[in-house]
C-alpha cells in the first residue's frame, strides 16, 4: 500500500513528518529520478535519494518500530553533533541500518535520568506534542526549602521569558542540612523548564533527574549509562497513551546492557 512520502521517510527516524515536508519542499528528495512534491506517495518499488544519495524502501519496509529508555548520565548532550566535542546521548546506542535514532524530548547536559528513544521520528513527535498531555516527573533537589506560599505559586504558575509555566504537583521528598528533595511533574518539556521556574522564586535547583516520562518510569536496575528495550507491556502502555496504532508488531527480545565504553 502507499503511503505519504514524508510519512515514510518519518517512520524510519530521519526526522519530524513536518522537518520531512520543508526537505521535499526545498527539493532535497526525489523519487524515482524526478524531484519529489508535497503530496507525493511511495511504495515498496520506489526508489527515494536524498541529497542524491539513494536509499530503497525495501530495505526499510521490514524494520521494526523500536524504543529505548536510556538512563542520561551528567556530562551527556542530546544533540547530534556537537563543536566542542562533548559527548552525545547517541554516541553509544545501538546502530540501525537505514534509520537513526530520535530523542523524545531532551534532558540539559547537567540533567540526569529518564530518556526515551524510538527510530520513528513521526511517534517521537507526537510523544512531545501537548496535545497528548504526557506528563513529565522529575526529582529535584534545591538548596533551601520551599515555604507554602513559594509551592502553591509554582502550582498557580510563573512567568517565563517564553510564556507563563506552571508545575502540576510539588510533593516533598525530604532531605538533611540545606539540600531538599521534591518531585514534580509538568506536561510539556521546554528548554530548561523546571530550573528556570524554580529560579523565578529565588531557589537553586542543584541536582535534576527525570523519572517519569508519561507512563514510562526509571527501573531501579537502570544504572547511569545504560539503556534498554522498552519491555512489550510498558510499550504498549506508551503508544496507547498517544494514540498510536503500531503496523509491525515488535518480535525481537528485549536488549539491555550498559553503552560500551562506560
Amino acid at each position: 500500500m502507499d503511503e505519504k512520502l514524508q510519512k515514510v521517510l518519518a517512520r524510519h527516524g530521519l526526522g519530524s513528518r513536518r522537518a520531512l515536508e520543508q526537505w521535499i519542499q526545498a527539493g532535497r528528495i526525489e523519487v524515482n529520478g524526478r524531484v519529489a512534491q508535497l503530496g507525493d506517495r511511495v511504495g515498496p518499488r520506489d526508489e527515494i535519494a536524498i541529497d542524491g544519495r539513494p536509499l530503497r524502501v525495501p530495505a526499510w519496509a521490514q524494520g521494526r518500530l523500536r524504543i529505548l529508555r536510556y538512563h542520561k548520565p551528567v556530562g551527556e548532550i542530546c544533540s547530534r553533533q556537537d563543536p566542542q566535542g562533548r559527548p552525545t546521548v547517541f554516541d553509544r546506542l545501538p546502530r540501525l541500518r537505514a534509520s537513526r535514532w530520535i530523542s523524545v524530548g531532551r534532558l540539559d547536559i547537567n540533567s540526569e535520568g529518564l530518556l526515551l528513544l524510538s527510530n520513528d521520528g513521526d511517534l517521537a513527535n507526537r510523544l512531545m506534542h501537548p496535545r497528548y498531555g504526557l506528563e513529565r516527573e522529575y526529582a529535584v533537589r534545591t538548596l533551601g526549602t520551599l515555604s507554602e506560599e513559594q509551592r502553591q505559586q509554582l502550582l498557580s504558575g510563573v512567568t517565563l521569558e517564553d510564556g507563563p509555566a506552571q508545575l502540576l504537583s510539588v510533593e516533598d521528598a525530604g532531605g538533611e542540612g540545606r539540600n531538599h528533595w521534591y518531585h514534580v511533574t509538568l506536561n510539556e518539556g521546554r528548554n530548561r523548564e523546571v530550573r528556570r521556574i524554580f529560579a523565578e522564586l529565588g531557589m537553586t535547583v542543584s541536582r535534576l533527574i527525570r523519572i517519569r516520562y508519561g507512563s514510562v518510569t526509571m527501573p531501579r536496575h537502570l544504572k547511569s549509562g545504560y539503556f534498554e528495550e522498552l519491555p512489550e507491556e510498558e510499550r504498549k502502555a506508551l503508544l496507547e497513551s498517544c494514540q498510536w496504532v503500531e503496523k509491525v508488531p515488535a518480535s525481537a527480545p528485549a536488549d539491555r546492557r550498559r553503552a560500551p565504553g562506560r
